[in-house]
């Protein structure tokens, strides 16, 4: 989660984002916008971001994630906009505190911006209100792996056996905590690795939860074939997403996984757990494959293994769904626009 102040005109506007994306920050910069990010969860109330508003001279905000940084942007008298990041939706809906104080930042919120349609029509259910409100955005995405970056180094970082013969380096992009679910395959991955030496399971990601983080590495440890790496560099990242064999996504819940977009732009093959948020950018079978269960996992995993014509049809459908629905200019586009009904007076509604 993060906060991130804009200039534009002598206007200054703050951002609030719920994970490690930016690309929003970026498309502010690029209209002339001056960005400061901050991650919210250095902020234990609303009053401490009050005081950093004040600070700053802040103007208008952008919140990712309707529960965790919507509710810190309320009563401070800035014009806000909200993000819906997944969990909120999917998780914070069912609980009736959470619910409440998610309705009454849509109320107070400018507009709000959902990935899917689905996301959407959830939110316009629980909040009728806000239906005017609410803006579909897709995520765009772009990939630019580090052309110095070396596999090899990554390989011995993560302790893999580089001398394996036809080496399969399934990769897991999470923040370590329990949402993210980097646990769900352990087991099932560490016994097909001690069938299949030339197996690997890495998961690359920030210590978001220190409690879960210290029972991932604890499990991990003891773990055959499953590596924990820590977080990387977006460019470095691209790169080791580009040479792994798969990328794998296991959370309880998404809103729109930017690493599974990411991979298909770089033709890497995708295997994600049925999840609604998942479903909604892989289709079974064509863009990737879908699994329920661990066992499902490696079943499929095998399938991919043994069969690279499935790889490339997959990579090939995914890179041309990308392409066509994940567009960042369409995104930058849409995040000017929206940004523009935040300056100038904040009274009233914008959307």
């Amino acid at each position: 989660m993060y906060l991130n102040v804009t200039k534009l005109d002598s206007n200054i506007h703050a951002i609030l984002q719920a994970d490690q994306r930016k690309e929003e920050l970026d498309h502010l910069e690029a209209a002339g916008h001056l960005c400061l990010l901050k991650d919210a969860f250095d902020f234990d109330s609303p009053s401490e971001v009050g005081d950093l508003i004040r600070a700053e001279g802040l103007e208008a905000a952008l919140a990712l994630h309707l529960y965790r940084g919507g509710r810190l942007l309320q009563g401070h008298g800035i014009p806000f906009g909200i993000i819906f990041g997944g969990t909120d939706l999917n998780e914070d809906l069912r609980q009736g505190d959470k619910r409440r104080v998610m309705g009454k930042v849509l109320q107070e919120a400018r507009f709000a911006v959902a990935f899917t349609e689905s996301m959407e029509a959830a939110a316009r259910l629980q909040w009728p209100h806000a239906q005017g409100k609410i803006h579909v955005q897709s995520q765009g995405i772009t990939t630019a792996p580090n052309p110095a970056f070396r596999w090899s180094t990554f390989l011995q970082r993560a302790d893999i056996n580089q001398s394996a013969d036809n080496l399969h380096v399934f990769l897991l992009i999470c923040g370590l905590r329990p949402v993210k679910d980097p646990l769900y395959l352990v087991d099932a991955f560490s016994e097909w690795h001690q069938e299949e030496p030339s197996v690997y399971l890495a998961i690359v990601g920030p210590e978001v939860d220190p409690v879960f983080t210290r029972e991932v590495k604890a499990k991990v440890e003891r773990s055959p074939g499953v590596r924990l790496v820590p977080e990387m560099r977006q460019g470095d990242l691209h790169a080791v997403m580009k040479n792994c064999f798969a990328l794998v996504n296991s959370s309880v819940s998404e809103g729109m996984s930017a690493a599974i977009l990411e991979a298909m732009d770089l033709e890497v093959p995708v295997l994600a757990r049925n999840i609604p948020g998942n479903t909604a950018v892989v289709r079974h079978g064509v863009t990737g494959l879908l699994f329920s269960d661990p066992q499902e996992f490696v079943q499929l995993a095998k399938r991919l293994v043994r069969d690279p014509a499935l790889g490339g049809e997959l990579v090939a459908k995914g890179r041309e769904y990308v392409s066509t629905s994940h567009s960042w200019r369409v995104e930058r586009d849409t995040y000017q626009s929206l940004i523009r009904t935040l300056e100038g007076d904040t009274g009233g509604q914008a959307c």
